[in-house]
């Protein structure tokens, strides 16, 4: 009674000094809409503090003067004089322990202990287990692990007492008494005592454990991995149930349990910290706590056979118990219910786990579970594991909108605080799961008026992260590829805002440019020139040929050479090369739009290289009429260039095939004559084998017909022939050739006939397999242009951008019932989404967070049903164990058996009818 009483006053007083509440343990604002004035409460909250802190200072300075340590009494008098001047002045006064300590320390002349500040890490972890003596022991163990590696000098534990209790005298200046003094000695008495017991000993165990296993050889190193799992499978037979890995991982993981017996003393925050990692992972795969005891027996049995150093030894099993200890407490501290019903993949036990669960902290149990520095994601750990039911479970929970008279509680926005990249992890590990989150994010009103329903987007955190800047959300899903996702009404809302309200400006204003240079460049290639075919060319006319020329010089193929050389570099850089038949290609020239603009940029190089005006320079021709581009050395340039300015115009054609962005119906069609072209390809490759084979062959014919005198002869006029271009002169010669007409006729019901309507039938079959995700390939086209349009909005039109989205604004369910902020609110037909259940969970009673959900009546019926099915079967088995009494002899055996089955059965159908009904 006497030890609980103490173990209650250094809790209180702990909580005191840190300005902790029992509120703060729990905390109630998880997934919860408060209806109330905070900004009251936040321009409150300053005047408070101040105002406290001044209450710290004054009192402070009393309990401090009331010390009875004379050893420290001057020190004390120097701290006490200086909280009065830091009080006196515009400085912030220390307000938690770690402040106060670091304050006192200084002005007692221990700021170069920096010892200190190592126990001053550790001391929250001690205080708060004061009352679980086996984490208080662990908790001294490491720390003196820690204070081993201090290199600073001389360590004096008393001191760290004297400036502790000054900094909680000052603290807790009202409540402090004896009994708080006796309390707060006798924790550190205990602390003081625990570490005295280690001191110098890591040391020499670091040395000694380290010369152990330098001096093993490679038989020592065998026999420990066999030994050791010999020894714990037969000190716990249950062991091998689960140890069902490969001989080679069961060594690796001996060999790992070695290096963290060394690595302990070497680095011992750094083990702790990778231990207890290890301990949560060791969680979802529900290893019984039990056979750690073992093992570490074990263990050290073999160690002891290798070794006659007793400190070898000794450090071997102090350590390998701390880190058992570590793992024990982290494992039991992280097996919650909800991590017992994902290694079960059972929804029904995740329902019943998360029932008894605070509403308050419902979503919290199920996104996040912490042990020390260390955490886990429940959702994350079913992922990974394969638990896709309870996953799926976890979101449908998470994002079903719960709400009691005061509050609305939604996990939507928890989720994506956890889980940032939440979208991105399920596209990667988890795509049946996509349709159920984003169907979670979407209410819709039961009831409709005027034919038209309410809809609630919550789509915040799909367009902005929690810095406010876009969200890749969209990126991973355009790279995600799935037609039918990008098309979820959730999607299509939020691509929709902000291409419409943002990015369709600066796309228009990229691709006016280019369409202004399409223009120029149709004008100086194929006006201006067709004008002066007719005469003499005027002086205006060559002025504007020369500006329209050196326009698209400077103004398009400068700019796409530097964007080519940027984008080259980029992946030069970053190594992202793609091989295409064995040839490493820049990724950004997989891009359709980018590998047209390089084929252009190289296109107008080669007319500026071949460039007439250029070459008529000085000539006097020149002289005569400025910028002509009509002199003898020009002449031989001209075929040339007039090739590539047809090149050039098609390639300015084939790159504003962007402007069917913004029509997804033209979008659609552009992208299905996309897809189709590669049967066309195939067709295109067949009819040329067949060309080439029969031009061949017919060219190894002794005839006279001049349409087939060679091989490139032949091809010309079999090609004219599939391509019904062949003149009738040219059958009537054929037809004087027999074998020629032979071997024409077979090329024409090969290709003509069959190759042709074989490219008709895949046509047919390739349209109707692209037809029903069209829409969702030129919204993915959308999407990708979306994403890299945004890249060049400045800060400020974003800004402006959310602040038009007003998501700050809550959001009605019904008239005058106000719900959760983070959304847009949007009408729709009544007749485009029937909905018949308000998918609000509304409950009576009790408001309060820290009680949990009452119990649905769904789930009540199920338990009735599963009661009733084991009421049957148990009914049925004792029915069946009277009757087996009964009978006797072989016979009755046997009949008692068929008696059996045949009740089994019935029980069975009876028990299967129980739970239809």
């Amino acid at each position: 009674r006497e030890y609980a009483g103490r173990i209650r006053i250094i809790q209180r007083s702990w909580a005191t000094a840190n300005n902790k509440t029992e509120e703060d343990d729990f905390d109630q604002k998880e997934g919860l809409i408060e209806h109330q004035h905070e900004k009251d409460k936040d321009e409150a909250a300053p005047k408070n503090e101040t105002k406290g802190a001044d209450n710290v200072a004054d009192n402070g300075m009393a309990a401090n003067a009331a010390t009875g340590n004379n050893a420290t009494m001057s020190a004390l008098r120097s701290s006490m004089e200086a909280q009065g001047k830091l009080k006196g002045s515009n400085m912030k006064v220390p307000t938690t322990f770690n402040e106060m300590f670091l304050f006192n320390a200084a002005v007692m002349g221990f700021a170069e202990s920096g010892w200190m500040n190592l126990v001053l890490e550790q001391f929250d972890a001690i205080v708060t287990n004061v009352a679980n003596s086996y984490r208080l022991q662990e908790e001294c163990d490491v720390l003196s692990l820690v204070l081993s590696k201090y290199q600073g000098g001389h360590i004096g534990l008393p001191e760290f007492k004297a400036v502790m209790l000054a900094s909680l005298r000052s603290l807790v200046p009202k409540d402090w008494d004896s009994e708080h003094e006796v309390a707060w000695n006798w924790l550190w008495e205990n602390v003081e005592r625990m570490l005295r017991s280690h001191m110098g000993k890591p040391q020499v165990h670091e040395k000694a454990i380290e010369r152990f296993i330098v001096g093993m050889s490679e038989e020592s190193i065998g026999f420990l991995r066999r030994e050791v799992y010999k020894r714990f499978f037969q000190l716990a037979p249950a062991g091998q149930d689960h140890f069902k890995q490969s001989t080679t991982r069961l060594f690796f993981i001996a060999d790992k349990i070695i290096e963290m017996t060394v690595e302990m003393y070497k680095q011992p925050k750094r083990m702790v910290e990778d231990i207890s990692a290890l301990g949560l992972r060791h969680v979802g795969y529900a290893i019984p706590t039990e056979l750690f005891s073992p093992f570490v027996s074990g263990a050290v049995d073999v160690v002891r056979l290798l070794t006659t150093d007793g400190n070898a030894e000794e450090a071997f099993r102090w350590s390998l118990t701390l880190v058992s200890k570590i793992l024990v407490r982290t494992i039991l501290e992280g097996s919650t219910v909800v991590m017992k019903a994902v290694n079960t993949n059972s929804e029904k036990s995740l329902r019943k786990a998360v029932s008894v669960a605070p509403r308050g902290r419902r979503a919290t149990d199920l996104l996040n579970i912490t042990v020390g520095t260390q955490s886990i994601s429940p959702l994350y750990w079913s992922i990974e594991s394969g638990s896709l039911n309870c996953a799926k479970a976890m979101l449908e929970d998470l994002l079903t909108i719960r709400a009691d008279r005061d509050n609305y509680y939604y996990g939507c926005n928890a989720l994506f605080e956890r889980h940032p990249e939440v979208i991105h992890r399920l596209c990667a590990d988890a795509p049946t799961l996509l349709p159920t989150l984003l169907d979670g994010m979407v209410w819709r009103s039961r009831i409709s008026t005027a034919g038209q329903r309410r809809v609630n987007y919550y789509i915040q955190h799909l367009v902005q992260d929690q810095d406010g800047y876009f969200n890749q959300a969209l990126e991973w899903l355009a790279d995600f590829k799935d037609p039918k996702i990008i098309c979820h009404s959730v999607v299509v809302l939020f691509a929709d805002i902000i291409w419409s309200r943002l990015a369709i400006y600066l796309f228009m204003m990229g691709r006016c440019y280019f369409l202004f240079m399409l223009c120029l460049f149709i004008t100086s290639q194929a006006i201006i020139p067709r004008l002066q075919e007719g005469g003499k060319a005027t002086v205006e006319e060559d002025i504007v040929l020369f500006v329209c020329r050196t326009l698209i010089y400077l103004g398009s193929m400068c700019k796409l050479l530097v964007s080519q050389i940027r984008l080259l570099w980029a992946d030069c850089r970053a190594k992202n090369f793609t091989r295409i038949m064995c040839i490493p290609i820049p990724t950004y020239l997989c891009s359709f739009q980018e590998t047209g603009n390089l084929a252009l940029a190289l296109t107008l190089i080669v007319m500026c290289t071949q460039e007439p005006i250029f070459y008529c320079f000085g000539t006097p021709e020149f002289e005569e009429t400025l910028f002509t581009p009509y002199c003898p050395q020009s002449a031989d340039k001209k075929e040339v260039y007039s090739l590539f300015s047809g090149i050039g115009i098609l390639l300015y054609w084939a790159l504003l095939m962007d402007f069917t962005i913004f029509s997804m119906r033209i979008s659609a069609f552009v992208l299905v004559c996309g897809r189709i072209l590669v049967e066309v390809g195939l067709f295109l490759m067949a009819g040329t084998f067949f060309i080439l084979a029969f031009a061949t062959a017919v060219a190894a014919l002794r005839h006279q017909l001049d349409d087939f005198s060679g091989i490139d002869t032949g091809m010309v006029s079999l090609m004219s022939m599939a391509l019904n271009m062949y003149p009738m002169s040219g059958y009537v010669a054929v037809k004087e050739e027999g074998w020629v007409l032979g071997a024409v006729c077979l090329f024409i019901i090969i290709v003509v006939i069959f190759l042709m309507n074989l490219l008709i039938a895949q046509l047919n079959q390739a349209y109707q397999a692209v037809y029903e995700d069209m829409q969702g390939y030129a919204r993915l086209n959308r999407a990708s242009v979306i994403v890299t349009t945004i890249e060049e909005v400045s800060s400020k039109r974003w800004s402006r951008f959310l602040k038009s989205l007003n998501f700050e604004q809550p959001l009605e369910f019904q008239e005058g019932d106000i719900g959760m902020a983070g959304g847009l609110q949007i009408l729709e037909p009544a007749n485009a989404n029937p909905t018949t259940v308000d998918r609000i969970k509304r409950y009576g009673g009790s408001t309060s967070p820290t009680m949990p959900w009452p119990e649905e009546e769904e789930d009540a019926d199920e338990d009735r049903y599963d009661r009733l099915e084991k009421l049957i079967i148990r009914t049925t088995k004792s029915i069946t164990g009277k009757k087996k009494k009964k009978g006797g002899g072989t016979a009755s055996s046997m009949g008692a058996s068929g008696v059996t089955g045949d009740s089994a059965g019935r029980s069975g159908s009876s028990g299967g009818s129980a739970s239809e009904q």
